[in-house]
């Protein structure tokens, strides 16, 4: 079954702070966690229905075949409409000018992101004998009907469900029922437009976890709902000492009787925590997203390398948790600096300073470091993704 799919991200989200579908959750705009999921289902093209605002969004969808962006309406079912006729141009521009439309397609709000592909499949699944099919979960509440603030009635909850997104329809009845819908009446839903044009709408088990972000307070329950998995990467650096009167550690600059030889500013302590994070992502290492041998990156601040792979991470939907680093010499002292330090990774990496740790330690005159030559760090990061 050819399926598009429609992403409703146009709302103000008034109660919830703000436009709540291009908040951060887990590292990631909100409305791209069910974008993703619309695609790895199958979807051949999935529009996201967006205010004037956010026309210029698409690079927030990077790398997710068939998404286009498409201007919404004054209200929900008019941003719906507007999607239903960019699906033909969408279509057209990702499978060709002669693409057929759509046998179904999906309505989805973007204040739902804990969306999965089992849930796709399974209202897709029950458009086999039906014009629609929504999710959807019986009310366990008591209901109560009141009047000035007292109750006047207990409402029964028998066969009373609560609707949630996305609905699944028909292509052609869905255009059919927005075509027939008086001009002057809003909708509840997109269900409720192809009841009223007669059509079969099935219900099929919803999920509590596909919540609507609604309050501030549900992007908590959200994030606790996400399931994380934790890596630690490790990193070591070590530089010669050579001709100056400063080096670089971990962004800050101390004053010293010698300089680091290096191809950029030779700051070993930002090297080893940047090589620890791409580690703890599999991205390989920092020698190769900044070789050595390009003459752009020499005399580079190393803070650039760390900002590129804390930005990896966040790419992933992930996010570094907290940074150990061990500097290892004998001079200079690490002490006066060592909150210096502790803000600065804090800075770059957008952590609490306690999530920061910053220690020294001396080989006792043993080795290079010992025989001070240079100095070397040590970092050990962890990342959930």
């Amino acid at each position: 079954m050819i399926f598009d799919a429609i992403i409703v991200a146009a709302g103000s989200g008034s109660r919830a702070g703000g436009p709540k579908q291009w908040r951060m959750l887990g590292g990631k705009p909100v409305v791209r966690w069910s974008v993703e999921a619309m695609v790895a289902a199958g979807a051949r093209t999935v529009v996201v229905v967006v205010n004037h605002e956010h026309l210029d969004s698409a690079e927030r969808f990077e790398g997710l075949p068939g998404v286009f962006i498409a201007p919404g309406g004054a209200t929900r079912a008019l941003s719906v409409a507007a999607g239903l006729n960019s699906i033909a141009l969408a279509a057209a521009g990702s499978a060709g000018k002669d693409a057929p439309p759509p046998d179904a397609v999906l309505v989805h709000d973007a204040a739902r992101p804990l969306l999965t592909p089992a849930h796709v499949a399974s209202l897709l699944e029950a458009l086999g004998e039906s014009d629609a099919a929504i999710l959807a979960l019986p009310v366990a509440d008591t209901l109560k009907a009141a009047v000035d603030g007292y109750v006047a009635a207990t409402v029964p909850r028998e066969h009373l469900y609560r609707a949630q997104t996305p609905q699944a329809f028909r292509f052609d009845a869905l255009v059919r029922a927005y075509a027939a819908w008086p001009a002057d009446e809003t909708p509840t839903d997109d269900a409720a437009m192809v009841e009223r044009a007669g059509g079969a709408v099935r219900l099929v088990p919803g999920d509590p976890r596909l919540m609507k972000l609604t309050y501030p307070e549900d992007f908590a329950m959200a994030e606790a709902l996400i399931g994380r998995t934790t890596r630690v990467g490790q990193g070591y650096d070590a530089h010669r000492f050579g001709p100056g009167d400063h080096i670089m550690l971990c962004g800050v600059k101390i004053a010293h009787d010698h300089g680091l030889v290096g191809h950029s500013d030779a700051d070993v302590g930002l090297h080893a925590v940047t090589d620890a994070v791409m580690g703890a992502i599999g991205v390989g290492d920092i020698g190769q997203h900044f070789p050595p041998s390009d003459p752009q990156w020499k005399g580079a601040a190393s803070d650039l390398f760390l900002s590129h792979a804390a930005q990896l991470v966040s790419e992933r939907g992930g996010r570094v948790v907290n940074v150990d680093v061990t500097i290892v010499c004998e001079a200079p002292r690490i002490g006066p600096h060592r909150d210096a330090m502790r803000d600065r990774l804090a800075e770059i990496l957008d952590l609490d300073r306690d999530a920061v740790s910053v220690k020294a330690t001396t080989t006792e005159g043993m080795g290079f470091t010992g025989r001070k030559e240079g100095l070397a760090a040590n970092a050990i990061v962890s990342v959930e993704i």
